[in-house]
């Protein structure tokens, strides 16, 4: 959306007021260090004051002088009220719209254990396995789940939407396949929202798509793969078994999304020939949130294993021979595989994955399966009342939804009654409409959508009350065809069926929290991951009916308050990234960074320059980066760093100079990935421009920014940011995200638009994810980030930010070297410690220091990357003095014990360090069989004792894991074996 028009001017009853501005102050309780921790921090560093850090760290040419012009602070008392103004103004209509998003129940126990649990929310995504198990073991319930309902043999731990999973799904079907064909056929039924973010995925791998009737398709064309819709988008319950077979014949692999709660009362695809399937998990227990955040689901066979985007939860066992979880089959991710991966997909959706299988988890087989009847029988009973008012029912087989033909009625006649009693349909051409009937459908609807059928049929009235009695419900004839009933059992597992009262999931929920390591327990220093304060206030809205509770499909007439919203935000971050127009649809920041390549694409097309393909990268770029490059259809050139980790601005000059003709983008991050800010950054933008490319800027780094300089002004023509990182969405164990993207405004008419919303550039880009305005209940966090630190803040908490980094920097300095450091021997916002000597001196690796500091309650920096044997550890401006110096207590005391071992006084196998992390089980039980002591190995500095957070399994094996490879729940002897 184009920011082109100033803030609406807040009424007074949006203005903080007196008792607020002067009582509560975000900013200071955002910030961990106090005023005179800061102080002490700068005098470690010889500086006199903030600003003579910020002067000596931020190179002069990019430092912006003016303050952001952003509204002023407000209380998190003052900024929830106006929050709470601008939800009342979203009507809450009942939505039978359908389209893959339905209303649902979120029983309390999982939205107060899970969905409100900073213990759950903000932990980070399970690299450090060990102290993630409680996380872990739901996603493998989740894949459980997953693979008993679709009938397939492995599943993922969920990605970020359905119309994305179904792109994935294509894609992989395309690096299977593409050798046979280069078309791939969608079938019309399926959801509009999915055919467009396909269309849009297709277009640059050089895809044809073609869009039909599956039942008429001519097989003499070849295809690579096939998309189907289980029910149909109308609602149809068609059998695709001989569609399936003629495609396999051609040796194609076939996709079906599918309602996955259908599926307990529908045959699996599974059974009828699927080779992939894929959906969403929303409906089991997920708010619609507008659109999102909901878990995406993606099955496939066994043989496929290596192809799965995303993540796999995988069984292992630890050093001990305990079953232990971790993430499976790393060799695909794009940091390896880079611009030969075939999905840029760094991340999953957790949290909801974690909520919707303990959905699965409370209920059980017998009750997922009764509120699918239910729902089924809800259906049926208002299919026979329109008939009986006179209204054809298309669709003749169906499971929750249903097409009705208004004859001669006018379809605004049936518009106007609907929203006379706050009910949203679906409209459909042909003078038809959608009506799709969830788990929250009373009796109650049901009469008024009669009455509101009834209100314009001149046919006879009839006894909804007769309808309704048991009697004549048992009259009503099957409308699932019989080769199409579900025969198999699902959910059989002891998992789904031992935790059905509230206070028995409850304490599961809470075991499991207990495994985990998240922002409650300590500091996650982790590099380039931000891992700040998602302050209480910022999550509070979330839950909110009035943001919670609306369909993404709902008339914008209904969703004023989120209007306000998207502009306020979009007005906000287009200030502080210093670009002119922002779209808030992509969904992760791996969606940001290749609807941000797809513009400039786009860009050079319009310009009839549609052949510079050439996309220059560094090489320490995240992997994300040369994935998204190859999806937009781009070739990779990689550019050389310097020592000092800088770009080698030569390499970069003979490569643009030898491309100039196809050169389309540069992709950096800023600061860089190795931690600095580089100074020839603005050398570096012009470069390219004087070649014809475009800057792409990841905003993975953006917390350095923020008020001292901003992407537009440095020369980028386009950013993503990842609002899970600066602007407080919580990491959700590795999801969910947000990816939005700020743009110069020549790419302006090129933002994302969306089939069922209109919105976006002139000439988009088309949709990049399924609902318009991406995970828009979670776009309120950010906005109270924003309202409550104001330009000020946000500023003051860059500047603090930088100056942990450095602190942590100089604390461990001499304990072990800081690799890369700016023109004045700082660094930015995160620092590289160098561990690669360790190895030659002392054995010790990488993984020994961080399995390590599981023993002293800390999770470990980003390990091995963006240079292999070093950690890279950020702070964050969150972390307080006394928290940051703990950190370092604990990185020197790990030193010391290196030290012992290169000194010769402690064995270099049978050590701390290599026996680390220690379990309560492994002091307790069995002999002592180590030259150190129980209490060194388990409290190895002070605060253990006051508070000790104990890994739940010791090393995990993950060779084991990747050579017997399980995916779902061992049966319940292999856990007591």
């Amino acid at each position: 959306m184009v920011i082109n028009a100033p803030r609406p001017k807040p009424s007074s009853q949006e203005m903080p007021n007196d008792r607020s501005q002067n009582s509560d102050n975000f900013v200071t309780r955002h910030i961990g260090p106090s005023p005179e921790d800061i102080q002490q921090m700068l005098h470690v560093l010889g500086l006199s004051s903030l600003n003579d850090l910020i002067e000596q760290t931020v190179p002069p040419s990019i430092r912006q002088h003016n303050s952001l012009k952003l509204p002023a602070a407000q209380s998190e008392y003052a900024a929830l009220a106006q929050l709470k103004e601008l939800a009342g103004k979203n009507q809450v209509f009942r939505s039978f719209i359908g389209m893959g998003y339905y209303d649902c129940i979120t029983p309390p126990v999982i939205q107060r254990n899970i969905l409100e649990n900073p213990g759950w929310y903000t932990a980070y995504t399970p690299y450090q396995p060990e102290i993630a198990q409680g996380r872990l073991e739901a996603l493998l319930n989740f894949q459980t789940m997953t693979i008993d309902l679709t009938g397939l043999e492995i599943a993922n731990a969920s990605l970020l939407d359905e119309a994305t999973a179904a792109a994935e799904a294509m894609s992989m079907s395309y690096g299977v396949c593409k050798k046979k064909s280069e078309t791939y056929f969608v079938s019309q039924d399926c959801h509009p929202q999915t055919v467009a973010v396909l269309q849009t995925r297709a277009r640059p791998l050089g895809i044809k798509i073609i869009i039909g009737d599956h039942r008429e398709f001519d097989f003499s064309q070849p295809i690579f793969g096939a998309l189907l819709q289980y029910p149909a988008s109308d609602g149809t319950v068609c059998d695709y078994a001989k569609f399936i077979e003629q495609a396999h014949e051609q040796k194609a692999l076939v996709t079906v999304a599918a309602d996955l709660l259908s599926l307990t009362l529908l045959k699996p695809p599974g059974e009828f020939g699927a080779d992939i399937v894929v959906g969403s998990t929303q409906r089991f227990g997920i708010p619609l949130g507008y659109g999102g955040p909901h878990a995406a689901y993606f099955a496939t066979k066994e043989k496929y294993k290596r192809q799965v985007p995303g993540r796999i939860v995988g069984v292992s066992k630890d050093v001990n021979g305990k079953t232990a979880l971790r993430l499976a089959l790393q060799t695909r991710e794009q940091h390896i595989r880079r611009e030969k991966a075939t999905s840029n997909i760094c991340t999953a959706q957790v949290l909801l994955a974690v909520m919707a299988s303990m959905y699965a988890v409370y209920h059980g087989s017998k009750g997922i399966k009764q509120i699918a009847e239910n729902i089924h029988q809800k259906t049926k009973i208002l299919a026979a009342g329109l008939q009986k008012l006179g209204y054809k029912i298309v669709n003749e087989y169906f499971f929750d939804t249903l097409r009705v033909d208004l004859g001669k009625i006018s379809l605004e006649s049936i518009l106007e009654a609907s929203q006379t009693r706050e009910v949203n349909l679906r409209v459909f051409n042909n003078n038809t409409v959608g009506i799709s009937l969830d788990e929250t459908t009373t009796n109650r609807d049901l009469i008024d959508l009669w009455e509101i059928f009834s209100r314009v049929s001149d046919c006879e009235s009839f006894s909804s009350e007769e309808l309704l009695t048991h009697s004549s419900i048992q009259k009503l004839k099957s409308v699932i065809p019989h080769n199409l009933t579900r025969t198999t059992p699902f959910l059989t597992h002891p998992v789904f069926n031992s935790y059905h009262s509230e206070t028995e999931l409850l304490r599961y929920l809470h075991k499991l929290e207990t495994k985990d390591l998240s922002l409650t327990t300590s500091m996650i220093p982790l590099g380039s991951c931000t891992m700040k304060l998602n302050a209480t206030a910022e999550m509070i809205p979330v839950t909110w009916a009035e943001f919670g509770n609306i369909h993404p499909f709902a008339p914008q007439t209904q969703t004023r308050g989120y209007q306000v919203l998207f502009a306020q935000l979009e007005e906000w971050l287009a200030e502080i990234t210093g670009f002119a127009g922002i779209s808030l649809q992509p969904n992760s920041g791996a969606q940001g960074e290749y609807s941000g390549l797809l513009a400039i694409r786009q860009y050079h097309e319009s310009r009839g320059e549609s052949h510079r393909k050439i996309c220059l990268i560094p090489t320490s770029a995240h992997g994300t980066n040369p994935a998204s490059a190859v999806m937009c259809g781009m070739k990779v050139v990689a550019i050389a760093c310097d020592s000092e980790g800088n770009i080698d601005v030569t390499d970069l000059k003979t490569k643009a100079e030898k491309h100039s003709q196809e050169l389309a983008a540069l992709m950096i991050t800023y600061p860089s990935t190795h931690g600095v800010f580089e100074e020839k950054i603005k050398e570096i933008c012009a470069i390219v421009h004087e070649h014809g490319g475009q800057v792409y800027m990841d905003g993975a780094n953006m917390n350095a920014q923020v008020g001292l300089c901003s992407p537009g002004n440095i020369g980028a023509d386009v950013c993503h940011l990842n609002l899970h990182k600066t602007f407080c969405i919580p990491h959700g164990g590795g999801g969910p995200g947000m990816g939005p993207i700020g743009v110069a405004s020549h790419l302006v008419p090129f933002l994302p638009g969306h089939p069922v919303v209109e919105m976006g550039g002139e000439q988009g880009m088309g949709a990049v994810s399924a609902a318009p305005w991406g995970s828009a209940s979670i776009l309120v966090i950010s906005w109270m980030y924003i309202a409550m630190m104001g330009g000020t803040g946000l500023t003051q908490a860059t500047k603090v930010a930088i100056l942990n980094a450095n602190y942590i920097a100089k604390k461990l300095q001499e304990h072990y070297p800081v690799l890369y450091k700016g023109k004045n021997g700082l660094v930015a916002h995160e620092c590289i410690l160098d561990l690669r000597s360790l190895k030659k001196s002392a054995g010790i690796e990488i993984d020994d220091i961080a399995k390590r500091l599981m023993d002293y309650g800390f999770h470990a920096p980003t390990v091995s990357w963006p240079v292999a044997g070093t950690i890279m550890v950020e702070p964050t401006e969150s972390e307080s003095k006394q928290e940051i110096d703990r950190f370092c207590d604990a990185m020197i005391a790990i030193r010391q014990e290196v030290a012992e071992i290169e000194a010769g006084k402690v064995d270099t196998e049978n050590n701390v360090l290599k026996n680390a992390p220690h379990t309560a089980e492994s002091l307790i039980i069995g002999e002592w069989n180590h030259p150190y002591s129980r209490e060194q190995a388990a409290y190895p500095a002070p605060w253990t004792k006051d508070n000790k957070f104990w890994p739940s399994v010791s090393r995990i094996d993950a060779a084991f894991g990747d050579r017997n490879f399980v995916c779902s729940c061992l049966p319940m002897e292999a856990y007591s074996q």
